[in-house]
C-alpha cells in the first residue's frame, strides 16, 4: 500500500543520508516534533530543516541503518488522511569511540493524500530507549 512504501521511502532515505530526498516525502508546511524524553523537545518545519538536523545528529557516525520494527496504520474514511504508530530502531557506531549503539523511538504520524500521493502531513517523535551492543 501507498502509506507503508511512503514509510518505507523515509527508512532508505535517511539510512542512505539522501537528505534531499525528504522533499519528496514530508509536504512543506509538515511540523516535525521530538521528545528526546531527555528534557529536550525540538520542533522543526518542513522536509529541508529535517534533514539538516538529522544530517548534523547522525554525523558522529561511520556506520548508521534505520529500521522500522512495526507499524500500525488507520485510514480516514475519507481517505484522504491517515495517523499511524511506527516503531523503530536506529543501529550505528561511533566514530570517535567504535562502539555499536542502538536507539529505540516511536514515530506518531499523520499522513495527507495529495494529488493522489500520500505524503507525511506530521511527525511526533519519542525517544524509547538506548543502548550498548555487546555481542557485535
Amino acid at each position: 500500500q501507498a502509506s507503508a512504501r511512503l514509510r518505507a521511502r523515509y527508512g532508505a532515505t535517511v539510512t542512505r543520508q539522501a537528505w534531499h530526498e525528504l522533499t519528496d516525502l514530508f509536504l512543506a508546511d509538515c511540523v516535525v516534533r521530538l521528545d528526546l524524553r531527555d528534557g529536550t523537545v525540538l520542533e522543526m518545519t518542513g522536509p529541508d530543516e529535517l534533514g539538516r538536523f538529522i544530517g548534523g545528529s547522525i554525523s558522529q557516525f561511520e556506520f548508521f541503518a534505520f529500521t522500522i520494527r512495526n507499524s500500525v496504520i488507520d485510514i480516514a474514511p475519507d481517505r484522504t488522511t491517515a495517523t499511524a504508530r511506527l516503531y523503530i530502531e536506529e543501529l550505528r557506531n561511533g566514530a570517535a569511540v567504535h562502539r555499536w549503539t542502538t536507539a529505540f523511538g516511536l514515530y506518531q504520524d499523520t499522513y495527507r493524500k495529495v494529488d493522489g500521493r500520500w505524503w507525511f502531513a506530521r511527525r511526533d517523535y519519542s525517544s524509547l530507549a538506548r543502548g550498548h551492543v555487546d555481542s557485535m
